[in-house]
């Protein structure tokens, strides 16, 4: 079954493209309204799987985070030899994804949405035993063993996160734990990330849960303060944890985002409009 999305206006949307990358053990599910919502507001939308993930679990183990770099450099590539303007947005792992694509391609990206950014791995809901990681992670181990996926399943409403939880339970929207060696190649991406903020020139908007029990508001304040681009916005949420695509603030979030890209894109829509308008006189 494959959970790729792809929801296209006919002959390319004139506004662009938006593509999105998913988290660490998620699927394009996750994004599935997210999408809906860009392409009802004039978007054209695309998120595929990442490698790792989709019918095939087990193959997480046989991945690096440089198949993960590699697959978002090729989706970007593509869409932007087809449109004009191409923003990247991701959660979590494809929050991290997309400041990636950013620093690859600094010049071409229209904007940057970045979601739960996951830099560190400093959630609340962590166990204690998590200082312990490093050690595990440069042993065998990390082959292994696999963290639980556990409540809150990253969602702080309760109707929300028991849905979630039963769509878990059935794998087929997502794994239901976390592979040690995807948190490995997780790290791993973050680090070089991390090393080249400073090549980051594009418009972002990140936005961030302080409650998220995943990963610390530390990650996105990194990202804020570390790049060079001087268009930058980060908004806090007070009433979310991990999945904000889901959470209490979803359509605050869903609203922002479609504020961020249509701001960036009023100059070329508002030529755009003036040339068509001559055109039919």
């Amino acid at each position: 079954m494959s959970l790729d999305i792809i929801l296209k206006h006919d002959n390319n949307s004139k506004k662009g493209a938006v593509l999105l990358f998913h988290g660490l053990t998620g699927s394009p599910f996750e994004l599935q309204k997210y999408a809906k919502f860009l392409y009802k507001n004039g978007f054209d939308v695309y998120a595929q799987c990442l490698p790792g993930h989709g019918d095939n679990f087990e193959e997480i183990y046989t991945i690096s985070y440089k198949d993960w770099l590699n697959h978002a450099y090729s989706q970007f590539k593509k869409l932007k030899s087809e449109y004009e303007d191409v923003f990247v947005a991701g959660l979590c792992l494809g929050a991290v994804l997309a400041i990636a694509v950013a620093i690859k391609f600094p010049n071409e990206v229209k904007g940057i949405i970045s979601l739960s950014t996951t830099l560190y791995l400093d959630g609340w809901r962590l166990p204690w035993f998590m200082f312990l990681m490093p050690f595990a992670l440069s042993t065998m181990i990390r082959f292994y063993y696999s963290y639980p996926e556990c409540e809150p399943h990253g969602i702080k409403n309760e109707k929300t996160r028991n849905a979630v939880k039963k769509l878990l339970e059935k794998g087929d929207v997502g794994m239901n734990d976390f592979p040690m060696t995807g948190i490995y190649e997780l790290l791993k991406l973050s680090k070089y990330v991390r090393k080249n903020l400073k090549s980051v020139i594009t418009p972002i908007l990140l936005i961030h849960s302080k409650d998220d029990d995943l990963t610390s508001v530390k990650s996105s304040q990194t990202v804020y303060k570390k790049i060079s681009s001087r268009d930058k916005e980060m908004i806090i949420l007070y009433d979310s944890y991990h999945m904000v695509l889901y959470d209490n603030e979803k359509e605050f979030v869903f609203n922002k985002t479609l504020e961020f890209i249509e701001n960036r894109l009023s100059s070329r829509m508002a030529h755009f409009a003036v040339r068509e308008a001559a055109a039919q006189c």
